[in-house]
């Protein structure tokens, strides 16, 4: 296997890993919206350690503040940018080769 296709399957394993943790907060009543004020920066910052760059970074941010927002655990966002990465953004620079 090679280390792009291993990163890629490493990336949606710990991204669907890190969005359940993010969605623990509503299974935990009383504590769940605390757990989010430890969870924010966390996400964000194992955000930009999967996905590097600018894009990562974007990720990051957007991460702590869904996060911190109540009432949007449920946004899969670590498992969308993985989606964005390697499914979206795939497909536009292979119709920008074509061309």
């Amino acid at each position: 296997m090679s280390k792009t296709k291993s990163n890629k399957i490493r990336n949606l394993l710990l991204g669907i890993a890190f969005d359940l943790i993010g969605m623990l907060s509503f299974v935990i009543p009383g504590i769940g919206e605390f757990s989010d004020i430890i969870w924010a920066p966390l996400s964000a910052f194992l955000m930009t350690r999967l996905y590097k760059g600018k894009m990562g970074q974007a990720a990051g941010m957007v991460s702590f503040v869904e996060e911190l927002i109540p009432g949007t655990d449920y946004i899969p966002t670590f498992t969308i940018m993985w989606f964005y990465t390697y499914v979206f953004k795939k497909s536009k620079l292979e119709k920008l080769v074509e061309s």
